[in-house]
């Protein structure tokens, strides 16, 4: 990737290089420039050489400069990314579903299951129940990006953790990681989920800050932490503003859906601002991200959704699974009708290019996933 890049430069140079010899052609040749003398018009032509000669000099030493300098720190940069990513990447421990390194290979939709857990207030390190659940599928072809947030407190069954049942959907996460969370999310919904991100939605606030802000729209009119949101006036927020702004949820008329809502916006917001050539660029991003992710995508999978899934975030889609709360035992969850669940995993499904299915169910005696493509 970095040769491919050092190679361009390269050719951007010597067609520069190219251009100024024709400059320099042009000036020894320009018919404008006779006189009716004929030392005149040798004197201009030696006099427009030596100018273009400078001229073509003062070029190549410029890009040359330039080139050291550009090459030395985009390497610095690539270390840095490399770097990065080797200290994110945590392993699910599980087995997939689907070959994902063929998806990426073949530039097929993939799915990440996004998991938000609120640590860094209270200096805790990517442990406890996700607040924020989010399946996201990037299609290439069709530029797109689905988000589906799912109700953290909906009624499951957790993958290897059955006889704890009824339990809640954030607790798988809880109970056996990371690996575990995919597998019940992929088994509650019959859709294949590719990939993970375990987000500190504590550390937001400089994610936020590390992009530069992000230019939000607020959803309602409200204060919270000492920030105040107009409905449908939109502001730059730092990161502090936008934690207040995703944290707030009682005085929210959907209550958590309108917090999912919401944090689906900012992270929407950040996904698209990290694209930012000014923020690929600076290794306090990349040290940033670091602090606050955990994933399996490894670095050579980074690679290939950057080279061919950037364009995903320029169309972004968002969406819940809406649930009606019930009680079991005096514990309070989120049921959601089948019904529902068939409308979400129709959706998923269609956004990865797959044959339409039957929702899941997580009280199954398979753990069979269907991952049939439509072509």
């Amino acid at each position: 990737m970095l040769e491919d890049q050092q190679l361009q430069l390269f050719m951007l140079r010597y067609q520069l290089y190219a251009k100024a010899k024709g400059v320099f052609f042009m000036s020894a040749s320009d018919p404008s420039q006779e006189s009716t003398s004929a030392r005149t018009r040798l004197q201009n032509h030696f006099k427009h050489k030596r100018k273009a000669q400078l001229i073509i000099f003062g070029v190549i030493l410029i890009f040359v400069i330039f080139s050291a300098f550009f090459f030395h720190h985009l390497d610095q940069l690539y270390q840095a990314a490399q770097k990065t990513a080797d200290k994110v990447y945590n392993s699910a421990k599980i087995s997939k579903a689907r070959d994902t390194q063929q998806m990426l290979r073949e530039k097929k939709p993939v799915s990440i299951l996004l998991m938000g857990t609120d640590t860094g207030a209270l200096g805790r390190n990517f442990k406890g129940r996700t607040d924020t659940m989010i399946v996201a599928i990037l299609n290439p072809k069709k530029q797109k990006v689905t988000l589906v947030s799912l109700p953290r407190d909906a009624l499951v069954a957790v993958y290897g953790f059955e006889n704890y049942f009824p339990s809640k959907l954030n607790s798988a996460y809880d109970y056996g990681g990371s690996g575990t969370a995919v597998k019940t999310v992929q088994k509650y919904l019959n859709v294949p989920i590719d990939f993970y991100a375990t987000i500190n939605m504590g550390g937001l606030e400089n994610l936020v800050n590390a992009v530069g802000g992000v230019k939000i729209n607020p959803l309602l009119t409200f204060s919270y932490g000492g920030y105040s949101f107009k409905k449908g006036t939109a502001q730059t927020m730092n990161g502090k503003r936008a934690l207040a702004y995703v944290r707030m949820r009682h005085s929210d008329p959907l209550g958590d859906y309108g917090r999912q809502q919401r944090q689906r916006q900012v992270l929407a917001a950040i996904a698209h601002k990290a694209g930012n050539l000014k923020n690929l660029m600076s290794t306090s991003f990349f040290n940033e991200i670091s602090k606050q992710l955990q994933t399996d995508l490894t670095f050579k999978d980074f690679e290939m959704l950057a080279l061919n899934y950037r364009h995903t975030s320029r169309n972004i889609s968002s969406d819940h699974a809406q649930g009606k709360q019930d009680e079991i035992d005096g514990v309070s969850f989120e049921a959601v009708p089948e019904t529902e669940k068939q409308r979400v995993t129709n959706e998923l499904r269609q956004a990865l290019n797959l044959q339409a299915a039957t929702t899941g169910s997580t009280l199954s005696s398979s753990n069979k996933i269907n991952t049939n493509s439509k072509n």
